[in-house]
């Protein structure tokens, strides 16, 4: 394509489906999720190539420009991507476009969407570790009167409580853009939406001692039902300075 004639989605997507090579397109990104799209959004496609594939399409690897972004991937490394990583949500919401697998693309999305048992609990008591070290930073700065640095340890507990909540419900945290849009259309169990999205506005935005106290409390209730009470434990009497008082 010239400079004047830039290469369209609807063009490429044409490309890809007279190739044999391809066995899978995958639209991600903001086009992948419904009432997201702006004027300035691109298509994010991946192009799923059969492993040892020879195609002229690997031409268009890389390629980036503001209306299409193209990944071009073997099967083998489609099948990895995100897993773990920090593309998983992105491919968990991702549109398939294209599947010559007889479903195999659409499972391999399914698979990103969801955490084994294990991983999501190992990384669920990992997540609320992290959560409990920034809650307890937080709160020890505005007691001692560093409010900046209570309001960026506060910032950080939010970060990894929403990282926590999503692994105990063996999903991967959205990014912050569509954060609204995935609790909107798929709420976590046992949170109301509206109360939870107030509260982390709410605690990033001021570090609020009561309210960081307040949802440690329900947290820590949540956590110890879901088997991480020696994560909590571990903390010792210091548990009885995140509690609500």
């Amino acid at each position: 394509m010239t400079a004047q004639q830039p290469l369209t989605y609807e063009a490429f997507a044409e490309l890809a489906a007279a190739d044999p090579a391809v066995v899978g397109l995958v639209l991600k990104g903001s086009r992948a999720h419904d009432g997201m799209t702006t004027r300035h959004s691109d298509h994010d496609v991946y192009v799923v190539l059969a492993d040892d594939a020879t195609t002229d399409l690997t031409r268009f690897a890389g390629h980036r420009t503001a209306q299409l972004d193209l990944v071009v991937i073997s099967l083998s490394d489609f099948r990895a991507a995100g897993m773990p990583g920090f593309e998983r949500y992105a491919l968990a919401r991702a549109h398939v476009v294209l599947d010559r697998l007889d479903g195999g693309i659409a499972r391999m999305i399914a698979d990103k969407a969801s955490l084994e048992t294990e991983e999501a609990f190992r990384n669920a008591s990992d997540w609320l570790d992290a959560y409990a070290n920034s809650l307890y930073r937080s709160l020890k700065n505005h007691r001692d009167g560093q409010t900046l640095a209570a309001r960026l340890d506060a910032a950080d507990s939010a970060r990894f409580l929403l990282e926590l909540l999503f692994a105990t419900d063996r999903r991967p945290r959205p990014y912050n853009k569509y954060l609204e849009w995935e609790l909107s259309r798929h709420p976590l169990p046992g949170w109301d939406t509206d109360v939870l999205l107030r509260a982390v506005d709410d605690i990033s935005a001021t570090g609020d001692p009561a309210l960081q106290r307040n949802m440690f409390t329900l947290v820590e209730a949540a956590a110890r039902e879901a088997g991480h009470a020696d994560v909590l434990d571990a903390w010792g009497e210091d548990l009885y300075f995140m509690r609500t008082r």
